[in-house]
């Protein structure tokens, strides 16, 4: 078996004693009984874990080659003699070309399909996160940049939809917390690679060799993936539990007859709200931490593995948290903005990340808003899938990517600003710890109802 799916048959040996113990303290069944359910949870298949397991490492690659200039920013800084100012648009070069990237992506995956444009997308960001080594400027890093970030524009609108098209809504805040995981493996890899491959061999092979992994990946996915109606290793019992949510609309949707929706638009409102704060700790957690703690290139990598595990937990517990209410019988509105608000309120204590001299107690501040951050963007990703058909995922996802991105183009440039006004993080942790709950709050207005649209 390939090993991007190896780690899956661990996972189904443990799910499977679990379900066997579970059968076990039911006094009616019998033996036989406990054996034919049993077979009956797995009769339906699992391929489309593994498809699963393949959107988990291209997100692991996607944020394992866009964290390698934030660990790098220091050293590369004081090479070039770049401002906070000089960093901040070098940013948002990759949000700028991030925002442009999610409204053509988001179209495109939804007119020619999940293989061929991800596969495109995927190249294009190998190439990109490569030639930053042959950067010489702050110019020449912001066009890096901006390839790059036009590159893995792809990932969360291909795999959004890649959910929505091989799983029932049962299952996709679970699946999508999973492959949403992988974000915080890659900047968990990123400061245990980076750091040794700058120091052996040079900082243009920490660019070089990261972006050659893609490339790797793009073997399996090619090799690999089909839509499930079509993919000979889809049981029609696994294809009959992915469709089981019934037949969604057969029309053919407009881009603007979607976008303009109010859910899509509350969508919007709140992820430019919510994704400046991800987007910020990315680029400036590893500054923030040589600025207050002192941390250096040679010793960063255990408080950004610990910070980056916790936000692992927060992405596939935020999912599971949902999905768990759902199985208790809740609504699925009360289970998703349930999850939401949880989250939301575990992001506030990091208005006091700034301000204490303890770097595990800042760690643990920050860990706990990164693990929320996940665990909310788990459900408002599912949320979209919950709403709107799997013709049109993409294309919202895209979208609202785009919102996104715009407020964090912003919010970079502002945070080199304040930095270099004030000299401080206060500030700006402290507008972070509150946008959740502000953006829960107009989720909870703006759509009172979490149902699927009709056109």
């Amino acid at each position: 078996m390939p090993w991007p799916f190896s780690w899956l048959q661990i996972i189904f040996v443990l799910i499977k004693r679990t379900k066997l113990r579970r059968i076990s303290t039911t006094p009616k069944m019998t033996e036989q009984e406990k054996q034919n359910h049993f077979s009956s949870l797995f009769k339906n298949g699992n391929y489309r874990w593994r498809i699963c397991a393949l959107l988990f490492f291209a997100t692991t690659i996607n944020y394992l080659d866009r964290h390698v200039l934030s660990i790098l920013a220091p050293e590369l800084q004081s090479n070039y003699g770049w401002s906070e100012i000089d960093y901040g648009y070098i940013v948002t070069a990759f949000q700028a070309a991030y925002g442009l990237g999610v409204i053509l992506t988001g179209h495109l995956l939804d007119r020619f399909g999940v293989k061929l444009i991800f596969t495109i997308a995927i190249a294009v960001w190998s190439f990109a996160g490569m030639a930053h080594a042959f950067a010489k400027s702050a110019f020449s890093f912001g066009i890096a940049r901006f390839m790059l970030g036009l590159g893995e524009s792809a990932n969360f609108p291909a795999s959004i939809k890649t959910v929505a098209e091989w799983f029932p809504k049962k299952e996709r805040a679970l699946a999508t917390g999973i492959f949403n995981a992988g974000s915080n493996i890659g900047a968990i890899v990123s400061p245990l690679l980076v750091p040794w491959i700058a120091i052996r061999y040079g900082w243009q092979w920490a660019f070089i060799l990261t972006g050659a992994i893609g490339f790797v990946w793009l073997v399996f996915w090619v090799m690999t993936y089909q839509r499930p109606s079509a993919h000979p290793k889809v049981t029609a019992a696994e294809l009959a539990l992915i469709n089981s949510d019934g037949v969604e609309t057969s029309q053919k949707l407009g881009w603007g007859q979607v976008i303009f929706r109010k859910e899509v638009l509350t969508i919007c409102l709140a992820r430019l709200l919510t994704d400046p704060v991800w987007w910020f700790l990315l680029y400036w957690l590893p500054k923030f931490l040589h600025k207050n703690h002192g941390i250096t290139l040679t010793d960063i990598g255990l408080p950004l593995i610990a910070i980056y595990l916790f936000a692992d937990f927060g992405s596939i517990g935020g999912g599971w948290l949902s999905s768990r209410f759902l199985h208790k019988g809740m609504s699925l509105d009360k289970a998703r903005k349930l999850a939401m608000l949880i989250c939301a309120v575990c992001v506030v204590p990091i208005i006091f990340a700034s301000q204490t001299s303890s770097l595990w107690f800042s760690v643990a501040l920050i860990s706990l808003a990164t693990a929320s951050h996940c665990g909310w963007m788990a459900n408002v990703y599912t949320l979209i899938s919950d709403i709107f058909p799997k013709k049109a995922v993409a294309s919202v996802v895209g979208v609202s990517t785009f919102s996104a991105v715009i407020g964090s183009m912003f919010v970079a440039t502002a945070v080199g600003y304040i930095l270099e006004i004030t000299d401080s993080y206060f500030i700006i942790f402290s507008i972070a710890g509150f946008m959740y709950l502000l953006a829960w709050s107009i989720i909870k207005i703006g759509i009172p109802q979490i149902k699927p649209v009709k056109f």
